[in-house]
């Protein structure tokens, strides 16, 4: 039997009641007493609000998932207990506002009243629903106890008239908690020494980019990829960078291109309808081999779609999406960590390959919450383009020139004797149209050839589990986390189990790939999409066969998702966890 190991907190309830600011701070005073934490949240697509969630899980382990079942829930109000319900374990804490709904007869497992809104206003504080449930659930079960007066001081703190009050309502939450039965098997401590980072994948992914030197970023609104815009419009003017909030999206991709041929590293995000409206623009980039970095936050579905709901749907778009044969690089971040990590390495391999850079993340990933330890900025270093080298004498200078790494210097506009044409037709050494079958193919090949070394580097792929092991899992993106706790699970039922996570998903790594394909006998492709698009990119790029397994609900895999489609393969009895 596998063994319980974490806490799971879902609180849940309607858009601007507070229900979502409770699991916030909540998760914040968990990971500040040495927790590891991970949250996913859902949000409504409409403007006048909707039902929402917020989920902490947190544990003395490292923690790469939302989880599997939900150990006590909160509910708001009927809704949430409508929406939620099912995902509680038999072994569960339901905890409810009164006053708002009463949980049907037919649920038998335990269920405190709690009426908030009463508590709020008897402590002064008639707004403070939310502080009273943080102080009722971290009394209960422990989670950032120590903690929580240090969140509320700096979160709702900034008003020295509220802070009193706030103060004030999550001791009334701490005491009414006291007059209820303590669940100690669900009490969670922490053993930890010390502190670590709490941030989100969107956080990340801006720390990352200022570590790299992003000099430009220009983006238009579009949710999940907003918080990226907002975080470098306050903070990359004060650095000394440029920054445009556009019109929409095909002009914030190609004022980035035009930064980028000044000499700025540039930078842009969005999700996948301003993706589509960039493919030109991308395509210009590939072809005049000029950096850039772009950020798709997926998500779910086509056109607008699901706004607020996850999805690992725009990998085709990313890796195919331009007219002609259009390179560029796809990088994929499965944690928050690797957010920063594949953020500062987009840059450099911008640099590096003078190329559109995608980084593919996605809607859980941009708001979830994560303890990450500190980075090792030593452990980046910031990669620059080539330039030109000494004096260039007239009509000397050959930008698209031939050489052995197939990537030729770079040299920035009012450099002596290097004027070129940046354009997007097709171009010859000095950069002059040129149209001939000869030039095109000598150019294509340029475009594609210097991306060589990159197929054959393991530097973006990492594998984990059993050396040894019949079923192996290939994963990219957020699902890499729940299959690393599937492999964690598969360890305590001494079941051996293999997974290589793929960041980079363009140029696709094949010998790597191929590599642990040939250590296992049967290969499972987990994904968040319809079509499988990630079976078929390694199934139709390296002729071999493996086993799609898709979802497509909004949510994101669980580790014992996973773990079932594994034990059904092998052909054993589903696993049970206490």
């Amino acid at each position: 039997m596998i063994q319980k190991e974490d806490l799971i907190i879902r609180v849940a309830g309607e858009s601007g009641d507070g229900s979502n600011a409770t699991g916030e701070m909540l998760a914040q005073a968990a990971a500040r007493s040495g927790l590891h934490v991970f949250t996913f949240r859902t949000t409504p697509a409409e403007i006048k609000g909707g039902p929402v969630m917020f989920q902490v899980r947190a544990s003395n382990n490292p923690v790469r998932s939302m989880g599997d079942a939900v150990d006590v829930l909160f509910a708001f109000n009927q809704e949430a207990w409508d929406l939620n319900h099912e995902a509680l374990a038999h072994h569960s804490v339901l905890l409810f506002d009164p006053e708002e709904f009463t949980p049907p007869e037919s649920y038998t497992g335990p269920a405190y009243p709690v009426p908030i809104g009463t508590i709020a206003v008897e402590a002064g504080n008639r707004r403070g629903k939310n502080v009273v449930a943080m102080g009722v659930v971290a009394a209960m079960f422990g989670l950032g106890l120590s903690r929580l007066e240090a969140i509320v001081r700096a979160k709702l703190g900034k008003k020295v008239e509220y802070l009193e009050s706030n103060l004030a309502a999550l001791q009334a939450g701490i005491d009414y908690a006291h007059s209820l039965q303590r669940v100690d098997n669900l009490w969670l401590d922490s053993t930890a020494e010390h502190e670590r980072y709490v941030m989100t994948g969107n956080q990340a992914i801006v720390a990352g980019a200022l570590h790299a030197g992003v000099g430009f970023f220009a983006g238009y609104p579009i949710t999940p990829a907003s918080d990226i815009m907002e975080g470098l419009a306050s903070t990359l003017p004060k650095l000394g960078g440029g920054y445009l909030q556009a019109e929409d999206e095909i002009a914030s991709i190609m004022a980035c291109v035009g930064a980028s041929y000044a000499g700025k590293k540039a930078m842009t995000a969005t999700s996948g309808p301003g993706l589509a409206l960039m493919g030109e623009a991308l395509g210009l980039a590939s072809m005049a081999e000029i950096p850039l970095v772009v950020v798709d936050a997926q998500r779910g579905g086509p056109s607008t779609g699901l706004p607020t709901k996850t999805e690992q749907s725009d990998l085709n778009i990313a890796v195919y999406g331009g007219h002609g044969d259009s390179p560029r690089i796809v990088l994929a971040p499965a944690s928050v960590a690797e957010c920063f990590h594949l953020s500062a390495w987009a840059f450099n391999l911008a640099e590096e390959y003078q190329s559109p850079v995608i980084l593919l993340s996605d809607y859980s990933l941009s708001f979830r919450t994560e303890t990450i330890e500190p980075f090792d900025l030593a452990k980046y270093p910031v990669l620059n383009r080539a330039q030109p080298e000494g004096d260039l004498q007239p009509k000397e200078y050959q930008r698209y020139h031939i050489n052995g790494s197939f990537v030729s210097p770079m040299a920035l506009p009012g450099t002596l004797n290097a004027n070129y044409t940046a354009t997007g037709l097709e171009h010859n050494e000095f950069g002059s149209p040129a149209y001939t079958p000869e030039n095109h193919v000598m150019m294509s090949e340029k475009r594609w050839r210097k991306y060589d070394a990159l197929r054959s580097s393991r530097a973006y792929v990492r594998r984990f589990g059993d050396p040894i092991a019949k079923v192996g899992i290939i994963c990219w993106g957020t699902t890499a986390g729940a299959a690393r706790g599937a492999i964690h699970l598969a360890r305590q039922e001494e079941l051996p189990l293999a997974m290589l996570q793929v960041q980079m998903i363009s140029p696709l790594p094949v010998d790597a790939i191929q590599e642990f394909i040939d250590s296992v006998e049967v290969v499972l492709v987990p994904e968040v999409n319809y079509l499988g698009q990630f079976a078929k990119l390694i199934q139709g790029e390296m002729g071999v066969r493996v086993i799609s397994f898709t979802r497509f609900a909004g949510m994101p895999f669980s580790r014992l998702d996973i773990l079932r489609k594994v034990h059904e393969l092998m052909g054993i009895a589903e696993p049970v966890i206490d």
